[in-house]
Parts: C-alpha cells; structure tokens; sequence
C-alpha cells in the first residue's frame, strides 16, 4: 500500500518532494527496467545466433570483410599505395570446453542486447537523474539521449570497421619464430572484439563528458586549449595501450579521439559564453 500512495502521489504531481525510501524505489524500477530491456535484446540476438554470429562477429576475420576492401582502395587513392592494404591473414579458432560454445553465445547475446538496448537504458538513467537539475540546467542539455546514443554508436562502428581489423590483422600475422603455432580460442577472438568495440563506444563519449564539465563549471574552454598538447600525449598513450603495437592501427584511434577533444573545446566554450551571458545580466 504504501507504494501504491507514494506512486499516486507522484502521479497527481510528478514534482512532489520524494523521500530517500522513494529514491531507492525508484532506482530499484529503473535498473529492473534496464536489465529488462537488455534481456529482451539478449533473447531476440540468442534466437538468431548464427546470423549474429557468422555474418557480424566473425566477418573482420575473413579476408572479404568490407573493411579490407575499401581501406585497402583508399589507400591507393590518396597516394600512399598499398599502406592501408591488409597483409592476407587466416585465423582459425578453436573451442577447448564442451560447454564453451554455448557459455559463449549466452555471454556474447547479453552484451549484444545491451548494445541493441543502449538507448533505453541510457533514457531510463536520464529520466532518474533529470529531476535532480533545475530547469535551466535541463533547457540547456536537451536532446542529450540522442547524442549519448549517437555517439555510443559510432564509436561502436568505428571499433569494429577500423580497430578490430587491423588489430586482429596485427595478432594473426605476428610470430616470434616459425615453430611456434598459434591457436587462439573463440573466446580470445570475442573479447578482443568486444573490448575494442565497447572501449571506442565509451572513449567516444568524451565530448559529452566535457560538455557536463563544463556546465557544473570544473573545465573550461581556455583550460582545454591550454593542455591540448597533454591531452595529446594522453591521447596517444591511450591508443598504445588499448591497439596492438602497429603505428597505423595507433593513428587510427588517435585521430578521431584528437578532433572529438577539439569538438569538445568548442562544446565547452559556448557553455562558457552563456554562462558569460548569464552573469552579464544578472548584474
């Protein structure tokens, strides 16, 4: 009953004070929706497995992939030859535990799914945390579901059109001697996969991130110009760590994250000149 009067109350007035028990109520509904609309993701990529799995986890390791083709073309193009071609490569995967195939399309079908559910998540997360700001906090961070979204998105095609390939390129071709024959798991070819497309869709958050810092007033536009240069070194000291040993591959990531950091200097600096604005006219 007494969930039943604290959601009547919040229905006849959404801006009713809630208590600490409410927010913890209303939390517990917002992760249960979440994990809900992963599972549903979850169900609909384990009920196509073999699609999911044939024609898109392991496309980047067959040399037809797509990404092969035009990067190796776009190369030639701008002049640098055969620079961006893909030495031929042949990965042949190996399951060593009864269960392991079907550990793995249980394991690989929830992140997919919460991949697919991202932006209901993302919306639900938004919905809870809303109502903490005030309203010209909320005016001036509209349309953020949508970019959040779109963001996570590209960094998830860019991961796995340009990272994965060149990386599992790198890891296939590399040998310390002849003798040596390499026979890697199904399981190491998805986590290299799902670390190199998760980790871009989370790096490609920084613009929002900077934005958010920006409005609570912790960076500034000047600031983030004045460590260009660290942000720099940081930039690609992180692309080292997360890529294989292999300059392009290390360009490759480089460049995006680079122009997302300039693209968040001027994010920062239009927050910057309203705020400018603001305190113009209150004084």
């Amino acid at each position: 009953m007494a969930l039943l009067d604290r959601l009547n109350r919040r229905a006849k007035d959404p801006n009713a004070e809630m208590t600490f028990i409410d927010h913890l109520e209303e939390l517990r509904w917002v992760i249960l929706r979440c994990v809900l609309a992963a599972l549903i993701g979850a169900i609909v990529v384990f009920w196509f497995k073999e699609f999911f799995f044939n024609e898109i986890v392991m496309a980047p390791s067959r040399m037809d992939f797509v990404t092969y083709k035009y990067m190796c073309a776009a190369g030639k193009y701008i002049g640098i030859g055969s620079g961006l071609c893909i030495e031929p490569f042949s990965i042949k995967l190996q399951s060593n535990e009864m269960v392991g195939q079907f550990n793995m399309a249980f394991s690989f079908s929830f992140v997919a799914g919460f991949i697919i559910a991202f932006p209901f998540i993302f919306w639900q997360i938004w919905r809870f945390i809303k109502p903490a700001l005030n309203d010209k906090e909320r005016s001036g961070i509209t349309g953020v579901v949508f970019w959040v979204s779109l963001l996570f998105f590209i960094g998830i095609c860019f991961g796995y059109y340009f990272l994965a390939p060149y990386a599992f390129n790198f890891f296939a071709t590399f040998t310390l001697s002849p003798s040596i024959e390499v026979k890697p798991t199904v399981q190491d070819y998805l986590d290299l996969l799902l670390t190199f497309t998760l980790g871009c869709g989370l790096a490609f958050q920084l613009p929002i991130v900077l934005y958010f810092l920006g409005k609570v007033g912790i960076v500034t536009a000047s600031f983030l110009k004045q460590y260009f240069r660290h942000a720099i070194v940081i930039i690609v000291i992180i692309a080292a760590i997360i890529t294989p040993p292999d300059g392009i591959t290390q360009i490759i990531v480089s460049t995006p994250l680079i122009l997302l950091y300039w693209v968040s200097i001027a994010l920062v600096a239009k927050v910057n000149k309203e705020k400018k604005q603001a305190e113009q006219e209150w004084s």
